[in-house]
């Protein structure tokens, strides 16, 4: 092969290594610091600087050392480096859940750059490679802009199969760390074809390595890992407390999705408050006949309803089809009149027939709510969807003593609904009822005698919380709704509230 024609193999490579780390790097990050586009624009933000830095160290040395030996070193040195960040990380990773745990948010966000200079340095090794190669392919000025030209294309043709194929296949088939080690061996074989058979050694080395165990990605605390992996949409892991309780955790794993208890269909927790608070406006005690979960996760509630309720239809909710299958095998989720769609919520309830007699909004990645499910368009949908009477139930989960998530989303309730009412139900969460029809703690009161005997307690706790929504807040559009700008803020407050 020409030196010309290896030169766009190894762009095509590099670019291909590049954007897939990128890809990498964020779900890499995402069990301790979470999938916020925050966090996706730190790295993105990061991975354009280190390209930048690349470009123009890649023009000085390319103008000092125009051959291709040199540029190959480079990249085989990229590919140690990149194999070596997620095992150089882990320090920081366990620096990040100490500060989470303690609501240090210097330490956390000290973690988060020492992550990010970690997978810079490899980058900007990488960033090298396309003002070098055009160093070395152009033959003199009068063809520069068309040599540029298609060195770059093929960059980016690579850049793209990168980004597809991390998101798509490396991540969810064999998982972040060994994503990593294939980009890896992918640059190394290149780098050692530019090199000569001598150097294929490297190559060989770290595809040794991809067949090392990964093991347990985060430490647990007296707990045991019944199942842990990454799907396209995050990282997931079901832990087993000593008591036997089970509980289903997503990315960095600061709260519980979905919770098993053996031999209960209750938790002592949120999940209680969905089986009562739909009585608060339903006049009789009747049970709701067709309810929606969007956010269904491992199927808590869904299980609890065909318990307690076994004639009410679910359809439940729920993007990632993996934690149905895990609610399955873990969790006991079984409810013959339970059906689960694996779409995004929105999307669904924009097609579905409606009709139903309470809508519950559990969607979250923690600690964030989707911002297209926390709008006034979003939930004039809701109310199109309900049948008349109908209800919807919104878990707004916040820092401990902080209301702010709360009073938006009530504020963006009442421009919809004449009745908002809250049951701060856990100190981390509140239950947040809007309906149209008449509703409050003496109707819940009233349906206590005709519940199953374990939900009355439950709800006569609940009728003793329920009150009006927390006045104030910002009404939340399609338009605008800055829900992550929100909590950041409110975990920062927090944070120094403890301090």
């Amino acid at each position: 092969m020409s030196t010309n024609r290896f030169l766009y193999v190894l762009v095509f490579v590099v670019g291909t290594a590049s954007l897939g780390a990128e890809i990498a790097a964020a779900r890499l990050m995402a069990p301790f610091f979470g999938a916020s586009t925050i966090v996706w624009a730190n790295t993105i933000g990061v991975v354009l600087v280190a390209l930048s830095i690349g470009y123009w160290l890649g023009g000085r040395l390319g103008d000092r050392y125009p051959r291709l030996r040199e540029l190959c070193l480079v990249i085989g040195a990229a590919a140690i480096l990149l194999a070596i960040v997620p095992f150089a990380a882990r320090p920081f990773f366990e620096l990040s859940t100490d500060a989470l745990d303690e609501i240090a948010p210097g330490a956390f966000v000290g973690s988060l750059v020492g992550v990010l200079f970690l997978i810079s340095i490899p980058v900007v090794l990488l960033g090298t490679c396309a003002p070098w190669a055009i160093r070395l392919a152009v033959p003199d000025v009068e063809h520069s802009g068309r040599t540029a030209g298609r060195l770059y294309a093929v960059s980016t043709v690579g850049s793209l199969l990168g980004t597809m194929v991390a998101a798509l296949v490396t991540i969810p088939f064999i998982g972040t760390q060994r994503s990593f080690l294939a980009f890896a061996v992918a640059l190394g074989l290149v780098a050692a074809a530019g090199l000569g058979w001598r150097y294929f050694a490297l190559p060989a080395a770290l595809a040794a390595v991809i067949a090392v165990p990964v093991g347990t990605v985060k430490a647990t605390d007296g707990e045991r890992v019944l199942w842990e992996g990454e799907t396209e949409e995050q990282y997931i892991r079901v832990v087993e407390q000593e008591d036997g309780d089970r509980a289903l955790e997503l990315n960095e794993g600061q709260a519980t999705h979905s919770l098993y208890r053996p031999g209960s269909y209750l938790t002592d927790d949120v999940w209680d408050g969905y089986l009562v608070l739909p009585f608060a406006a339903r006049p009789g005690g009747d049970p709701p006949e067709r309810i929606a979960i969007l956010g269904n996760a491992a199927g808590t509630t869904a299980r609890a309803y065909g318990h307690f309720f076994p004639s009410t239809e679910v359809d439940g909710v729920e993007i990632d089809a993996e934690l149905t299958e895990l609610g399955e095998r873990y969790f006991d989720l079984d409810n013959p009149n339970l059906d689960v769609f694996h779409e995004d919520a929105r999307p669904w309830l924009e097609d579905s027939d409606g009709e139903y007699d309470v809508i519950m909004v559990d969607a979250y990645r923690q600690p964030y709510i989707p911002f297209y499910l926390a709008t006034k368009e979003f939930f004039e949908l809701v109310r199109d969807r309900l049948a008349p009477g109908g209800a919807v139930i919104v878990n707004a989960g916040h820092p401990e003593g902080n209301d702010d998530l709360e009073t938006v989303l009530g504020a963006t309730l009442a421009e919809v609904f004449p009745t908002v009412l809250r049951d701060p139900i856990e100190d981390t969460n509140t239950l947040l009822l809007a309906t149209e029809a008449p509703a409050g703690d003496e109707r819940l009161a009233e349906a206590i005698p005709d519940l199953p005997d374990d939900l009355r307690v439950v709800a006569a706790a609940s009728s003793e919380r329920l009150q009006p929504r927390l006045p104030g807040g910002d009404v939340y559009t399609d338009d605008k709704a800055p829900v992550e700008w929100l909590i950041d803020r409110s975990i920062l407050g927090y944070a120094g509230d403890e301090d």
